[in-house]
């Protein structure tokens, strides 16, 4: 049975293909890396939503815990924090009489 690519040593392999995770979705460092750049542009347009999509990336990123291998994850989710933080404080800011808190 060999001979049609099904040996002993493929059928126990833990990382055949479908067997422990699925390869259809993005993985931790493109997550890592798309919440860094919304962290980015989030601190120069749209915060308010930028912010969130930076810490919901940065967060799926490091696979749900706070892990000091993936630094750009963790880098995502400290700035969109930030972002939507200072965003809130424009909004409110803004809201009141006067020029803002800019």
């Amino acid at each position: 049975m060999g001979s049609f690519g099904y040996t002993s040593r493929s059928r126990r392999s833990p990382r055949s293909r479908g067997r422990t995770w699925s390869r259809t979705g993005p993985d931790r460092a493109t997550l890592g890396i798309v919440g860094l750049v919304c962290a980015v542009a989030g601190l120069f347009v749209l915060g308010i939503v930028l912010g969130p999509v930076a810490i919901v990336c940065g967060w799926l990123g490091m696979g749900r815990r706070w892990a000091s291998n993936h630094l750009p994850a963790l880098v995502a989710f400290v700035l969109g924090a930030i972002d939507t933080v200072l965003a809130l404080v424009w909004l409110a800011g803004a809201g009141t009489p006067g020029n803002g808190v800019l």
